[in-house]
Order: structure tokens, then sequence, then C-alpha cells
């Protein structure tokens, strides 16, 4: 399965346009989505994806009923601060990942295949024990001055870096 991960969107919405866009060219089957929309209207943007998305809040996202309601409304399935899913037979964690030590203890328990987080705006694909964490980076490209989503391959495994600069 090919699974577009993205995370701090931050509102801006020409950046989730163009990342919808390119999940939508590229035919990812599942796309998500590690928090911090901020706020609702942004959600708009999303009903456009051909694929189904799950996702988690982050420290940001403002007004969670509105955007749960409009999570909803496009399908999305809507989770509070993570999720624990079934990637194709791989165990896999998704969070938005604003709590440092806590992302330290899951990566340590070594319970998971994957750890999908965000947060830092920083691009990141490293293993540690049999976990993989993806952090892929930032939509919005507001501190990193680079808008980047995450492609992963349930086959094979592996993770592409996309900027959509």
């Amino acid at each position: 399965m090919l699974i577009g991960i993205i995370s701090d969107t931050h509102d801006n919405l020409i950046k989730i346009r163009e990342a919808v866009n390119k999940l939508n060219e590229l035919n990812v089957e599942l796309v998500l989505h590690a928090g911090d929309f901020v706020s609702p209207f942004t959600i708009k943007e999303f009903q456009k994806l051909k694929s189904k998305m799950i996702t988690v809040f982050g420290n940001n996202d403002g007004d969670k009923n509105l955007l749960t309601q409009k999570l909803i409304q496009i399908n999305a399935i809507v989770n509070n601060y993570f999720a624990v899913l079934n990637l194709d037979g791989l165990k896999a964690f998704l969070t938005h990942g604003n709590d440092e030590r806590a992302i330290n203890d899951i990566i340590k328990a070594n319970l998971f295949d994957l750890l999908i987080r965000g947060h830092t705006h920083k691009k990141e694909v490293r293993k540690e024990g049999k976990t993989l964490i993806i952090n892929p980076g930032e939509v919005c490209g507001y501190l990193s001055n680079e808008s980047t989503i995450a492609i992963f391959n349930t086959i094979s495994k592996k993770v592409d870096i996309i900027s959509l600069e």
C-alpha cells in the first residue's frame, strides 16, 4: 500500500492544495495527517483527496469540535492525540509528537514497526530498534522554508520525502 504522510499544514491553503494534488497524482491509498491543521476552514481543501484520511490533533489545533465535524464531513477518521493502526500488517503509532519524552519512551518500548509524527517541522526518517520513525516535515513551509510530505510503501518499506517547491 502507498501511504501519504503529512503534518503541520498550519492554515497554508496554497500548500495544502499542492500537497493534496501531489498525493492524488501519486495515487496514494491512504493519507495520514500528524496534526496541526490549526483552523477548521482548511478542511475543505482536503475534500479533494481521492484516498481515505486518518488524522490526529496537534498542539496548535484550535476548535477541535469544529475540526472534528468538518473532518467527519469529508469522511476522515478522526483520533484525538494518537492512533494505533494496522497498515498492511505493520503496527503503527500516529501522533503529533509534542511530548518528546513520550515519543522516546514509545520508540524504546520497541512495540511498533512505525512511529509517524510531526511537530518539529523537520523531516526525518530513521530506524531505532525495530521502529521506523517518519516525520514528513511541514506542509506549511513556515519554519523550515521547505514544504514537504512523505510517501511510505508498506511492501518495500521505502520512505520518500517529497518537496512541494
